[in-house]
């Protein structure tokens, strides 16, 4: 019998095993349990725990049953050990599997499934692909989405792409759940371009197809396309679920898109899904993100049960938007409904220290991290606390914390440090930590470091130096991140980027600029030079200053919006000093509330004043 040869294929080492020693008692006791009565009453049970697992295996031993009836029961057998979610029993499943003779494609799926799907080894799905091949079993429309599982967990899109040929091989690309298997990869591998080719090409996608293609889009950073693909969903006539919500979500928080935002709460309203964490959570962050802090607040105390996820959501959200103490008074409620903290909570705290100075406090709350929360800091905790020092003006002491660290400064925390110093006008110590760290030479894929220590050259009239760092960019191929703002106006997403002359309405957008710019000036405003880090002359510095992309998106919120109305911006960089004072002027001036979310914070300018303090 197969299955008695099961047992007697384990390993010494697996001898006295609680699992083996049961299995031979049971095999050597009459069987007494409900499985007993009669074979045909046993075959038909379903395996739910071990010990019915134990007593079938037990039955098929002392029974000898018909061919058919064991391959059945097998295949129970297996099923349960392999993947069963009441243990870990894939070393027993593989120990049966490996007994079988010839085993069938069923066999072959399920353990390539388990491995796949719950192993800490997803590549031995990949071994067992190959083993089917040799043994001559014949991989189907089964095989293949979990296969691509296993590349989807270990990021290993190669072999994804190789299996992709196979599946056009066999003749089997139409299959629904290997599209979505594919989707589903090549998204979460980052190529989001790959897995569009393959949602175009399905003839009716799903709920599962529109929300891996949509989450595909969101993850690599294009979440304008993103809500697009929502919209077509919607006139596609699929219903989104909580997965595909989610992920539209995401993309209105990454854009500020927040009308789009707001009817994607009503959809989850009018489908029941608003209740659910998951989707709760995301439209707290959204809303929160979107600039509307009190409105995320709202949708936080709707919560009749907070988790973790939900209180770190409301703490990073109260920090972003500057309301540091709010954010802190949320971290104390939690601690006394006893919700433990993880690092993403601890993070959301330091960032709130960070944001509004408190290096006192950032130190306690960093000291009782292990201690009293069972928190170990990470890198991105030291980052926080480095972030503090340096922004404070504490540059040796933030110096001194780096040195102190148990764990290795990554060129993150190193940047944070040497940005702190040009800005305090420590070029000396910036130099001498370029210097030290070899920066440019750990992270020369970064156009980030390279502008940096231009910069920092800049700054001390060093232009050779700088026309170096250049040079060197420019030899590896790098390219300076353009800064873009984006503004939703009547649900649209516009966006620009420095100089930008593409817009449709660019003459009128750059008129009303220059309208802006004259009131300004007769208010008080003078441009900023030193912003500009060129050797140019200074009327050149003030046109590309005058040009900044926040400067164009608030420009066109002034022409497309009626008085009084908010203007929203989310800018991926972070706002120059020039760029902050002159909002502080236009919200004054024209009396707008103006937010603005850069790529560390939220700035609400009102009445000539910002929520930041100049602190930023």
């Amino acid at each position: 019998m197969a299955a008695v040869a099961a047992i007697e294929k384990l390993p010494e080492d697996m001898l006295h095993s609680s699992i083996v020693v049961r299995l031979r008692s049971l095999a050597n006791k009459k069987i007494t349990s409900h499985f007993a009565p009669c074979a045909s009453q046993h075959f038909a049970m379903e395996i739910t725990t071990l010990p019915q697992a134990l007593q079938l295996h037990s039955q098929i031993i002392k029974t000898g049953t018909k061919q058919k009836d064991t391959v059945l029961n097998l295949s129970k057998l297996l099923t349960f050990a392999a993947l069963s979610s009441s243990g870990n029993h894939l070393s027993y499943a593989r120990q049966i599997f490996d007994s079988l003779p010839s085993p069938n494609s069923y066999f072959w799926n399920t353990m390539i499934r388990a491995y796949a799907t719950t192993s800490d080894d997803p590549d031995m799905a990949f071994n067992l692909y190959l083993s089917m091949h040799n043994n001559a079993a014949k991989p189907d429309k089964f095989t293949y989405p979990f296969l691509l599982k296993s590349c989807t967990r270990t990021r290993r899109i190669r072999e994804g792409q190789q299996l992709h040929a196979m599946i056009h091989k066999a003749g089997l690309q139409s299959d629904r759940f290997i599209q979505n298997s594919l989707i589903h990869l090549y998204s979460s591998c980052g190529d989001s371009s790959s897995a569009a080719q393959v949602f175009e090409k399905m003839s009716d996608p799903d709920v599962v197809s529109w929300t891996s293609i949509i989450d595909g889009y969101v993850d690599d950073k294009r979440p304008v396309e993103a809500l697009q693909l929502f919209g077509q969903m919607q006139e596609h006539g699929t219903e989104p679920n909580e997965a595909t919500l989610v992920s539209a979500l995401k993309a209105c928080a990454d854009t500020g898109a927040l009308s789009v935002g707001q009817e994607i709460h009503g959809i989850a309203r009018l489908g029941n899904l608003d209740s659910k964490a998951n989707v709760s959570t995301a439209l707290l962050d959204m809303y929160a993100k979107c600039g509307c802090i009190d409105i995320a607040r709202e949708v936080f105390h709707s919560f009749a049960n907070k988790d973790v996820f939900v209180w770190t959501a409301m703490i990073s959200g109260l920090a972003s938007h500057g309301l540091c103490k709010d954010a802190i008074d949320v971290f104390n409620q939690m601690q006394e409904l006893n919700v433990r903290p993880d690092e993403r909570t601890m993070t959301a705290v330091l960032s709130a220290c960070r944001n509004a100075g408190w290096v006192k406090e950032a130190y306690s709350y960093f000291n009782q991290m292990e201690r009293r929360y069972g928190v170990k800091p990470r890198i991105q905790h030291y980052g926080c606390m480095v972030d503090l020092l340096a922004r404070a003006g504490h540059l040796s002491n933030a110096e001194q914390f780096i040195k102190r660290m148990p764990v290795e400064p990554d060129a993150i925390l190193w940047r944070t440090m040497i940005w702190a110093c040009k800005v305090h006008g420590d070029t000396d110590r910036a130099e001498r930590l370029i210097n030290h760290t070899q920066l440019l030479q750990k992270d020369s894929g970064d156009s980030g470091t390279y502008i940096l220590v231009g910069n920092v050259y800049a700054s001390a009239g060093k232009w050779q130096e700088k026309a170096t760092v250049r040079k060197m960019m420019n030899k590896n191929g790098l390219a300076k991140p353009k800064g873009s703002s984006k503004i939703e106006v009547d649900g649209k997403i516009h966006e620009f980027v420095a100089g930008d002359t593409n817009h449709l309405e660019s003459e009128k957008i750059h008129r009303k600029l220059d309208d802006v710019i004259q009131h300004l000036t007769l208010e008080g405003y003078q441009p900023k030079h030193s912003e500009v880090l060129l050797d140019i002359e200074d009327e050149e510095k003030a046109f590309q200053l005058q040009h900044h992309s926040e400067k164009l998106a608030v420009a066109f919120g002034l022409l497309s919006t009626s008085a009084g109305t908010t203007i929203r911006i989310v800018k991926n960089l972070r706002s120059c000093e020039d760029c902050h004072s002159i909002m502080k002027l236009i919200s004054k001036v024209y009396d707008r509330e103006i937010i603005i979310r850069d790529r560390i914070r939220f700035h609400h300018f009102k009445d000539g004043n910002c929520s930041c303090g100049d602190h930023w």
